[in-house]
């Protein structure tokens, strides 16, 4: 083949030079020739704009348009992030050039991101993806399906145990503006995540769930922090801000076409009159100059042209209406200098409304009339004052996190919305429970393992071995092993010296400081829940109105009018009362109770015993069929052991099952041995019916 002075090719060897070092020297091709094709795309001559902006961190947010921050700091032209980690030739590439949700026609997306440090520890990713899963989220109303790549039901127990020991997790939530028109939400994550993957150089290990159950369907994505080579997975901090929000926009742009100027123009007409913070809003605050509006005819051209003259004096309307704007003269206006907080907690607040109405309407199916969201009640973490009555729903309180929020139909005719609890203490908790929220008690006393620690510290110097050397002298009269308590000291000391609070100055020396216990205290409060979940009952009205045990509404019964104080005949309450009645009812039919010559109610003697006795026996005669194995019942002054098997839910209350041998019995619950299932137990009930538990087989740590 004959070759002409264009086309030849000669290679001419140089001599070889060291330019810092063997690990330097060895350069990936394809890497080298990827670096030069990304210079020449960003040479002077063919540059089209300014960086991109936006910082990374553990939380970002980004949402195409107006309404996001990350989008105004890019349009300012800020320069900030690492720069660094999986991504950053992407954010470099497009990031001169300026990001396609700038070019007219391009599909909004809002992309939420979390980073979580130590996701598998403690059990807050099971959690997280139990209840992106929960029932209500799919498109039929039905329990969220979990999916991942190449799998419409993907194993979360085997993703779990894929990322246990992932130093970081990765969270998205991924909502297009217009994802009511798309046909398929599983194909458009997983084009979304094949080009994530495109984009970073690494396969991704992910699992995702689409929910339906807001205004804008949307799909919850979790991704473990490893890499395809097994190290962890570091994505560029820009490319979460701008990057993922940038592919979904191409993806949905590319599914249902380009925004026509019309449909452009009535998405910004719908948004006058909302209440939240909208991208007019956006544009009103980027508008103005030294805290004042300015949009007489002839002012300063706007920044935003989709956002006309027109759309903003209506906005202003409406914004005047809600006390957040005011005209100070014909064609310039003052706007409230906390705008877009309000109207972000307003929309915040709308969105919780309308969770609630779903879930009332999920419970009463459509049968009972819409509840006035003036009697709607929103708590923080700890409510004003205890609140009893109906679990209705329960739904994360930030949708990329743990912690949930729970919807209670009060017996005082209100639905209270309370946020931040942690999942393990409502996980047992059936929907249509009765339960009681109450503030926590704030820790007023040290533990004890703390005062063990404070009576050993000699010259502000803890050690383990001294300690240990004096517990061996008495060990008969602790409960548990010496070696375990230290062992127990040990880990309480790297708690508190993670927190700041103490100093390791070698493995058997700590430096205590002289207000340990007050530091110590003011760590476990600020740890400690804001508010208690306490199950009342299991089982809901109705199957309480026929029970032979000890019900909920026994316990109001018998505690008389003083206990009806904190009820409204409204709502909840209204079928409180009802409820009330029929029970009464059905136990002067069994001669529980009998009426008094004057029309009275008496009810027999220790009334709500015998009915728990009543209802223990029946249900300890069923399991003991069902296991067999003897049921054994629990008398006073008697000793048992076994293992704890888990709860059971009576009428009645809560039960735990400890088995031993060929037998079980059936022990009253209680919330702090929760976590020592399928342990041995040591129960001991005393001349009160007192209830006493312990850990091990008679000797032990004390629960």
């Amino acid at each position: 083949m004959a070759q002409d002075d264009d086309t030849a090719f000669r290679p001419r060897v140089g001599r070889l030079r060291s330019k810092g070092g063997p690990a330097r020297g060895r350069v990936d091709f394809l890497a080298a020739v990827r670096t030069q094709v990304r210079r020449q795309s960003l040479s002077p001559g063919k540059r089209g704009g300014s960086g991109s902006g936006g910082g990374s961190g553990r939380r970002f947010s980004s949402g195409l348009g107006a309404t996001s921050r990350a989008g105004s700091a890019s349009r300012s032209g800020s320069t900030r992030g690492v720069g660094r980690g999986r991504g950053a030739s992407f954010v470099r590439a497009r990031g001169i050039a300026g990001w396609r949700h700038q070019v007219s026609g391009a599909r909004r997306v809002t992309v939420k991101a979390r980073v979580v440090r130590q996701a598998g520890k403690g059990g807050g990713t099971a959690a997280h993806l139990r209840y992106i899963q929960r029932d209500g989220t799919s498109r039929d109303g039905e329990r969220g399906v979990l999916y991942g790549a190449e799998t419409d039901r993907a194993d979360a127990k085997a993703f779990l145990e894929r990322g246990a020991e992932d130093r970081h997790q990765f969270r998205f939530i991924v909502s297009p503006e217009d994802a009511d028109r798309m046909d398929d939400l599983t194909d458009f994550t997983r084009d979304l995540m094949t080009r994530m993957e495109a984009d970073l150089g690494t396969r991704l290990d992910w699992v995702a769930v689409n929910h339906f159950n807001t205004a804008h369907p949307h799909v919850h994505v979790v991704v473990n922090g490893r890499d395809d080579q097994g190290k962890d997975l570091v994505i560029d901090g820009e490319y979460i801000t701008h990057g993922i929000r940038e592919r979904a926009s191409e993806i949905v742009t590319l599914d249902l076409g380009p925004v026509s100027e019309i449909e452009q123009r009535q998405k910004l007409e719908n948004e006058i009159d909302r209440d939240r913070f909208t991208r007019i809003d956006r544009a009103l605050l980027d508008q103005m100059k030294d805290g004042t509006l300015d949009i007489r005819p002839g002012s300063d051209t706007p920044t935003s042209d989709l956002v006309d003259r027109r759309l903003r004096l209506s906005r202003l309307a409406k914004l005047e209406r809600m006390g957040l704007a005011s005209p100070t003269e014909p064609g310039r206006w003052t706007l409230d200098e906390r705008l877009e907080e309000r109207l972000r907690n307003l929309g915040e607040r709308d969105d919780i409304t309308k969770q609630m109405h779903r879930a009332l309407k999920a419970r009463d199916k459509g049968t009972a009339p819409t509840r006035d969201p003036a009697h709607f009640r929103f708590h923080g973490e700890v409510p004003d004052k205890s609140v009893t009555g109906r679990l209705v729903d329960r739904h994360l309180t930030d949708e990329l996190g743990e912690k949930l929020s729970l919807v209670v139909d009060g017996i005082d005719g209100r639905v209270h919305h309370l946020r931040g609890f942690d999942p393990a203490q409502v996980e047992d908790i059936p929907r249509n429970a009765i339960v009681e929220i109450v503030a926590a008690p704030v820790p007023d006393k040290p533990r004890p393992s703390d005062r063990a620690i404070l009576a050993h510290t000699e010259d502000g110097i803890y050690r383990p071995s001294d300690h240990l050397e004096r517990m061996q002298l008495d060990r008969w009269s602790l409960k548990g092993t010496p070696e375990d308590l230290i062992k127990g000291h040990v880990r309480r000391l790297e708690a508190l010296r993670r927190a700041g609070i103490v100093e390791r100055l070698d493995a058997d020396r700590w430096r205590i400081p002289e207000d340990f216990s007050q530091k110590a205290l003011s760590y476990d409060a600020a740890r400690a829940p804001k508010a208690t979940v306490r199950l009342l009952s299991a089982f809901d009205l109705e199957a309480q109105i026929g029970s032979d045990g000890a019900t909920w509404l026994d316990r109001r019964l018998v505690a008389g009018v003083s206990r009806e104080g904190d009820r409204v005949e409204a709502g909840f309450g209204g079928e409180v009362g009802d409820a009330l009645a029929r029970r009464q009812q059905a136990l002067l039919d069994r001669g529980d109770a009998s009426l008094t010559p004057e029309g009275m109610v008496r009810y027999r003697r220790n009334l709500l015993a015998a009915l728990e006795g009543r209802e223990v026996e029946r249900v300890g005669q069923v399991m003991a069929g069902k296991r067999g194995k003897l049921w054994r019942p629990l008398d006073r002054f008697e000793t048992i052991q076994g293992t704890l098997k888990g709860p059971v839910d009576l009428a009645s209350g809560r039960f735990a099952v400890l088995e031993s041998g060929h037998e079980f019995s059936l022990v009253p619950w209680r919330p702090e041995i929760g976590k020592q299932r399928q342990k041995q137990m040591t129960i001991s009930m005393d001349e009160h019916g007192g209830i006493s538990w312990e850990l091990g087989r008679g000797r032990g740590l004390g629960l």
